[in-house]
């Protein structure tokens, strides 16, 4: 989230990618940079264990929200 939050501090558009599972950690972490109304767009998890099939899927599900944020921008 730190990395995301400093690209649009220089003006760059970014979106952070994170699981469902690191949701609240993440808020957290943007709300003490300063940043509460930064939010990731979450994918399912698992990640790790999943096959490459399974990883395009959840990929797929969200690559318009993550164009949609960054042209938004």
């Amino acid at each position: 989230m730190h990395d995301a939050t400093k690209l649009e501090s220089l003006g760059i558009a970014a979106v952070a990618v994170a699981t469902n599972e690191f949701m609240l950690a993440a808020r957290a972490q943007a709300s003490a940079l300063g940043r509460a109304d930064f939010d990731a767009i979450y994918v399912e998890h698992p990640i790790q264990d999943q096959t490459r099939a399974e990883i395009e899927a959840k990929a797929e599900a969200v690559v318009a929200h993550i164009v949609a944020r960054l042209l938004a921008k």
